[in-house]
Parts: C-alpha cells; structure tokens; sequence
C-alpha cells in the first residue's frame, strides 16, 4: 500500500509540473514575444506624453487588446497590479517534489551505476544537491561580474559551465539521473532568477512609486536580462525532464557531449523564434539547430555491440529464465529491488504473454542500448544478451 501511495503521489506531483510548467513557459514565451513585437507610439500622441515606450494591438478570442509597456513606469501606479511569479514557484517546487520522490528517495536504483562509480545512495543524493546550489550560485556571481554586462559572452560562458557540470555528473552518476539532475540545476537556475531577482526588482519599484520617488530603471534592466536568460533556458530544459524517455541520448557513451549539442540546438531554436518575433528571420541558427539534432540523430543510432556465438538451442524457455533470474525483481506487479516500489515504465514481465509483447522493448534496452537493467545491477552476461538477441530476431515465438 506503501509503494502504491509513493507511486500515486508521484504522478500527482508530475501533474502538477507539467500543468505549472506550461504556464510558465508559456507566460515567458508571451512576454518575450510582446516585448519584441511592440512599436512606438505616435509622437505626441497621449501614450507617448505618458511615458509609454512601445504598444500593440491585438485580437484574440473575439476581444481586442491594447498591451503597453513603460519606459521606466506609469505616473501613477495602478491599484490592482498581477505578478507573475507563482507559475516559477509552482514548478520548481513541484519538480523538486518529484525529484526526491522519483529519485533521491531511490537513489541507490535510480541514480547509482556501479559501473560509472561507487557512490553511495547519499553521496549520490548530496552531489544532486550540491549540484543544484552551485549552480546558481556560480550563475549569479557571473551576472553580477563586469562579464553580466556582455550577454552573448556571458550566455557563452554559462553554457560552457552547464556543459561541464553535464560532463561532471554523467562520470558519477547513472545517465538517466545526470540528466535530470543538469535539468534540475538549470530549473533552479530558472526560479531563483523570478525569486532573488526579478521579484525583488519589481517589488522596490512598486515602493519608490508608493513613495513618491522615481523607481530605479537599474531593477527594470536587471530583471528583463534574467528573464531573458530564463526564455532561452525552456527548450533545453523540457528536453531534460523528458530524457529519461529517450535511454539512446542518456544511453550514449559519450551522453554529456549528446545533451549539450540538443541543448545547443534548442537555444538556437529559441533565438530563431525570439529575433524572428523581433522582426528579423535568422535562418542560420534555425538551420544550425536542425542540423545538429540530424547529427545527434545519426550519432546516437543503435549499433549494436558484438555479441558472442549462441550456444545450445534458442527457445522460449531459455529466454524466460533469464528474463526470470535479471529482469522479474523489478519487473513484477510487486517489485522486490530495493527502492523499486512500482515495474519501470509499468511493464510487468512475469507471465510467457507479457515477455512476448514487450519482446521488442527487451531486445531495445537489453541488446541494443544496455541501458537495462539500470546499471547492470542484475549482472546480465553477454551470452544471455546473445540469446535474448537471436530469440528476438527469430520471431521471437513463445514456443
């Protein structure tokens, strides 16, 4: 009952990510858009004499809007004003909700590989943690440097450390778990950006204006390059909560430089887009970004590492058996793995009609990518991979 709870809690919490994360993204996309598809009004005209810096009219849903925006701010502050903060919250407390529930509270199943390294299940919980603080930590301490005055070089070097860290935490940790833990960091990055300094920003703006007092464009100014910066994190880091989907990226022997060329492609992507909304089409970096997730298409397809003869028969019940001595402690309605609560995936293997259906998935993760079972913590030889191999390729029959 324990395990069904744990489980259930878990898909309430990716729910609540997902659901969090769109509005967030989506609010971030939106502003950036609006921010660059707005035009000057008139001169002289009463926008213009109020302070109003650029405005756009639009239709959407059978109403027309008027969105503006201030030089600095309004001459009088509105008395009901919407803050856009609690979609970051909500996400990044849901996702390190469900990171703890999905991985650091399984960590010796979910995070150590024992034939990457030999943490141990705190180790490997504390260096997710660790990885999370420094991160932003290193990140703001380079916006506040003389180098946050220069955003491409600065982009250029964040990136360049993100990289590192993805090639840090791959040499520790399992590939599954480096990267969601490189998104994590990157997600805290995120929201600490809307807590520690755009919020604030804003909020001492609001008070100079409470006051009587002119607010400080330098809060403005701070707060739109952290939202920037943020715009340009969301591709690469929806990748990386939905990796563990995709075991030939985190699978790859060289699984660091395979996350940092998609993540490459998706700023370049998301620059498209954002210049584009601006007025200018830079198809270079679109092309740049295909091109690279076609080279990580070609890079990461299956080649299947040399398996040794086969000896004796291959037949249904050979195979069963290994399936029943490497793959049943996880893959069983009631999993007996330490810190397995619930079959991966949901595939259960204990009966001949589920082995043959998921017979595909098994020769996939087994023969093609090694990435099951997680770490070869079940010790699954080259020959029996070989006959799980032959099986599959017969047909794979249940006689």
């Amino acid at each position: 009952m324990v395990a069904y709870l744990i489980e259930y809690l878990g898909m309430l919490l990716r729910w609540l990510h997902v659901i969090a994360g769109i509005a967030w993204v989506g609010s971030s996309f939106y502003f950036i858009w609006l921010d660059h598809s707005l035009d000057p009004p008139e001169p002289g005209s009463n926008s213009a004499r109020e302070g109003v810096s650029g405005e756009l009219w639009a239709i959407h849903g059978g109403g027309f809007y008027n969105p503006q925006k201030y030089a600095v701010a309004p001459a009088r502050l509105p008395e009901k004003l919407h803050w856009f903060k609690w979609e970051a919250y909500t996400t990044w407390l849901s996702g390190t909700a469900l990171l703890v529930v999905v991985y650091w509270m399984r960590a010796q199943s979910m995070m150590v590989d024992p034939s990457i390294s030999s943490l141990t299940a705190t180790q490997a919980v504390l260096l997710g943690m660790g990885s999370m603080a420094a991160s932003w930590i290193v990140y703001d301490l380079l916006c506040r440097s003389p180098l946050g005055r220069h955003d491409g070089v600065l982009g250029a070097v964040v990136f360049g450390l993100l990289v590192l860290l993805a090639w840090a935490l791959c040499r520790e940790l399992g590939g599954r778990a480096a990267y969601i833990q490189v998104g994590a960091s990157a997600g805290t990055i995120m929201a600490a950006n809307v807590f520690f300094i755009i919020i604030p920003g804003q909020k001492r703006m609001v008070e100079a204006m409470r006051a009587g007092r002119a607010p400080n464009p330098l809060d403005g100014i701070r707060g739109k390059q952290r939202s920037v910066h943020n715009n340009y994190f969301t591709l690469p880091v929806v990748f990386m909560m939905l990796s563990n989907h995709y075991s030939a990226t985190y699978g790859h022997p060289q699984a660091w430089a395979v996350l940092a060329l998609i993540s490459a492609a998706g700023i370049l992507i998301r620059h498209f887009f954002n210049r584009r909304h601006f007025g200018v089409h830079s198809w270079p970096c679109l092309g740049a970004g295909v091109c690279i997730l076609g080279f990580v298409a070609w890079w990461t397809a299956p080649h299947i590492q040399p398996l040794p003869p086969v000896a004796g028969p291959v037949n249904f019940d050979r195979v069963r058996g290994i399936v029943g001595q490497r793959c049943i402690v996880c893959h069983s309605a009631a999993p007996t793995f330490p810190g397995i609560l619930a079959p991966p995936a949901g595939v259960i293997l204990t009966t001949p009609d589920a082995i043959v259906q998921n017979s595909q998935r098994i020769y996939q993760q087994v023969v093609v990518t090694r990435i099951m079972p997680l770490g070869n913590v079940t010790k699954v030889t080259d020959e029996e991979r070989a006959v799980v191999a032959a099986w599959v390729r017969a047909g794979a029959s249940p006689q």
